[in-house]
C-alpha cells in the first residue's frame, strides 16, 4: 500500500491503456463461444444450439484441412527463419561501414517498404509477376519461355515468403542494429589488442552482445507462427494456388465469411490460438531455462 501510494499516479496514467486493452483485446474473446455452437446471429450467444466439440470433429475431418494446416506452418517457418537470418546478416555488414552517409542510406531505403501496406505492394508484385510484366519480359528477352507465376503454387509460394520478407526485414534490421550499438566499444578494443579480427569479433563479441535480441524476436515470432500472413495472401492469392498457399487465416476467412459457417470458423481460431500460446509459453521457458532470459 506504501508503494501504491507513492506511483498512484502512474497507475492512473496506466488506466487509459489498460480499459482499452480490456475493451478490444480480451472483450472479443467471449466470442470463443461460438466454437461450441452452432451459431445462428439472429439466436446470439445466448439461444444457439450448444454442440459441444462438433465443430472441431467437423473441421479437422475436412478434406483440405490437413493441406492448409501443411501450407501455414511451412509458410510461417520459412518467414520466421527468413526474418531472423537476413536483418542480422543487413545489421552485422552495415555495422561495418565506414561512411555514415552510406550506411544511413541503405538503411532508410531497406525500411521503406515497412511503411507501405499490403494493398499497395500487393497490387505491384501482381504487376511485377503477371504473365506480362518486367520479369517474364526479361525471361523472354533472354530467349526462355514466361513463366506463369501468379498462377503456379510452388513459385506463388516462395513470392509470398520473399516478398514478406523483403517488406519486413528493414524493421528488424534496425532493431539488431540498436543492440549492436549497444555493446560496449572496449571489448572491440580489448579483442583487437589480443589480435582479434572482425571475424572472430563478430562471433565472440557481436553474436554474444546481440543474444538477448534474437531470443526476444525468436519468442515473438513462435507466436505467430500459424499466422503466416493473412493480408499479403489474401490480396495476392487465387483459387488456382489454394493448394500451395491456402493458410489457416484465410481458410477461416472462406469458412465463416462465404460459407456461413461461423461456428466452425471460431473453431479453427481457437485451435490456432491455443497452439500459439503453447509454442510461445515453451519456447519462453526454455529461453529462461537455458540462457537465463526474461522478458518480464
Amino acid at each position: 500500500m506504501r508503494t501504491l501510494k507513492k506511483e498512484y499516479l502512474l497507475h492512473l496514467m496506466l488506466l487509459p491503456g489498460v480499459i482499452v486493452t480490456l475493451i478490444y483485446a480480451y472483450g472479443p474473446m467471449a466470442g470463443l463461444i461460438m466454437s461450441f455452437q452452432q451459431f445462428e446471429p439472429l439466436s446470439g450467444f445466448i439461444e444457439s444450439e450448444f454442440v459441444g466439440l462438433d465443430n472441431f470433429s467437423y473441421v479437422f475431418n475436412l478434406p483440405d484441412f490437413n493441406q492448409v494446416l501443411w501450407n501455414t506452418v511451412i509458410i510461417s517457418i520459412f518467414k520466421m527463419v527468413l526474418f531472423l537470418l537476413v536483418p542480422l546478416i543487413l545489421a552485422l555488414l552495415l555495422n561495418e561501414v565506414t561512411r555514415r552517409w552510406f550506411s544511413r542510406f541503405i538503411q532508410s531505403a531497406i525500411f521503406l517498404p515497412f511503411f507501405l501496406s499490403w494493398t499497395v505492394l500487393g497490387g505491384v508484385i501482381i504487376e511485377l509477376f503477371s504473365l506480362n510484366g518486367p520479369v517474364n519480359s526479361l525471361i523472354t528477352a533472354l530467349g526462355m519461355e514466361p513463366i506463369m507465376f501468379m498462377l503456379d503454387n510452388e513459385w506463388f509460394r516462395g513470392i509470398i515468403i520473399g516478398s514478406d520478407v523483403w517488406k519486413g526485414m528493414g524493421y528488424n534490421m534496425v532493431v539488431m542494429l540498436a543492440a549492436i550499438t549497444g555493446i560496449n566499444a572496449t571489448l572491440y578494443e580489448a579483442a583487437e589488442v589480443d589480435g582479434a579480427g572482425k571475424w572472430k569479433q563478430m562471433i565472440h563479441i557481436t553474436l554474444p552482445g546481440m543474444a538477448p535480441i534474437l531470443i526476444l524476436l525468436s519468442v515473438l515470432s513462435l507466436g505467430g507462427i500459424l499466422n503466416a500472413g493473412f493480408e499479403q495472401i489474401l490480396i495476392m492469392y487465387n483459387p488456382t494456388v489454394y493448394e500451395g498457399a491456402d493458410i489457416i487465416d484465410t481458410f477461416v476467412y472462406r469458412l465463416g465469411m462465404f460459407s456461413q459457417q461461423f461456428g466452425p470458423a471460431a473453431a479453427v481460431g481457437l485451435f490456432k490460438s491455443v497452439i500459439s500460446l503453447a509454442l510461445v509459453s515453451l519456447t519462453y521457458y526454455a529461453a529462461y531455462k537455458y540462457n537465463n532470459y526474461r522478458i518480464f
